[in-house]
């Protein structure tokens, strides 16, 4: 399928989130560098910048769900960009100043965490009533590549970026990109159908859960919701911990480091292109069972790194074919997901998946980094790898992607341009 038949809503969209895509890559890490190298910031202060971002953030975003449920999702993105815009500008604007600080790190790292939960639950649902359903692995996998060629080349240009003109000029890039992003968003025409007068009666504080309680109560999203969770958190929880074995104890040189995880994203770019090829030949159930057991089998490899080109190796093709395996699932999973939730309910199921993922994330890695202290990274690592392995039972056995008539016969009317989910 052609960019063109999903539409010229879906193009700005599409834009919209590559400006941005674009600008957190070469944002990447750039809070971290800013509180190392202007704040003073130790490791201990650095982990808690980002384990704290996530967990508050999410933490303030769960009141979000059902403030977007029944509101105009364009608006509601619209202001998640400004905001963090806003948020972003404001650390040049106080280093300019000589009066930024750690606190201000912290606040900012809060307020972005929960823009971006808010802004991919709305997104999320304002997509399904612009794409068709048949047309939703496409979105996600169009998606899914513009985020891997982000990050390949986002973040070695960020950091040329930062050593040519100092530490703050990507988040500057960063905040500026949100702010293309809210434009590009503003510029779609088509009018976006208004919540039912129904939908808008006062809402209960029960809405706060009716996210988790519709996965939870789903006989095959339940399973995906552990799963994929678990995944992500294990995943990014190694992360921190992959740094220190190679860079502390083995002894890589820096631009080996780098190297050993840009090129792997090239699995991405491969991984994103097929997917929607391999779900139409095989069916989203195989593809979602088969890639799902794979993305998570390919990290007991980074247990056996060792110093020199050998380790290198080992590092890069794990790395590869992990995004291959995750950059095929993905999109696949995006749309199966919006495809079996309700119309009256994506944007709750999205924030509440998105503010499970953070928090869990946050978690894990706070726990891996003091297991990695009492027992060294490589064991950590081990660990996390067995523990994805074992995600894979998890797994529903059958993926009931015929449930598109049922959620749509059990849901509140979609919007006009909306299929039948």
């Amino acid at each position: 399928m052609r960019t063109r038949s999903l539409g010229p809503s879906f193009r700005w969209l599409w834009a919209a989130f590559a400006v941005s895509a674009y600008g957190s890559g070469l944002g990447f890490g750039a809070l971290s560098i800013v509180a190392i190298e202007v704040c003073g910031a130790g490791s201990a202060e650095v982990a808690a910048l980002s384990s704290a971002g996530l967990a508050m953030g999410a933490l303030l975003a769960v009141p979000l769900g059902p403030w977007m449920e029944f509101r105009a999702k364009r608006p509601v993105m619209i202001t998640m960009d400004m905001v963090r815009f806003g948020a972003l500008a404001s650390i040049p604007l106080a280093y300019w100043l000589g009066a930024l600080s750690f606190t201000q790190l912290l606040v900012v790292s809060v307020v972005a965490a929960a823009a971006k939960i808010a802004f991919t639950a709305a997104s999320g649902a304002y997509l399904k009533t612009i794409v068709p359903a048949d047309g939703l692995v496409v979105a996600s996998s169009r998606f899914e590549s513009t985020t891997w060629s982000a990050t390949i080349i986002g973040p070695p240009a960020g950091g040329a970026a930062i050593g040519l003109l100092g530490p703050v000029i990507t988040v500057v890039c960063d905040a500026v990109s949100y702010l293309l992003s809210a434009l590009g968003i503003l510029a779609i025409r088509e009018p976006e159908r208004a919540p039912s007068p129904r939908s808008v009666q006062t809402r209960r504080w029960s809405d706060l859960a009716e996210g988790w309680r519709y996965i939870l109560g789903h006989d095959t999203l339940r399973w995906f919701f552990f799963n994929t969770v678990l995944v992500n958190a294990l995943i990014m929880a190694t992360e921190p911990l992959l740094s220190v074995l190679m860079l502390a104890h083995l002894g890589f040189p820096v631009w080996q480091y780098g190297l050993a995880f840009a090129v792997p994203c090239i699995g991405g770019l491969i991984g994103s292109r097929l997917a929607r090829r391999v779900a139409s030949r095989y069916g989203e159930g195989r593809v979602l069972r088969v890639f799902g057991v794979l993305r998570a089998c390919w990290s007991v490899g980074l247990a056996f790194i060792q110093p020199g080109l050998a380790g290198l190796l080992i590092v890069m093709v794990t790395e590869f074919g992990l995004i291959v395996c995750m950059s095929i699932f993905n999109p696949v999973f995006a749309a199966y997901r919006l495809n079996n939730t309700g119309a009256g309910r994506q944007a709750r199921v999205l924030a509440s998946w998105s503010i499970t993922s953070s928090a869990t994330i946050a978690a894990t890695t706070m726990v891996w980094g003091l297991l990695a202290q009492l027992t060294g990274p490589r064991a950590a690592i081990a660990l996390a790898a067995v523990l994805l392995v074992g995600t894979s039972f998890l797994l529903p056995a059958r993926a009931r992607v015929c449930a598109r008539a049922e959620v749509s016969r059990s849901s509140s009317p979609a919007p006009d341009r909306s299929p039948a989910p």
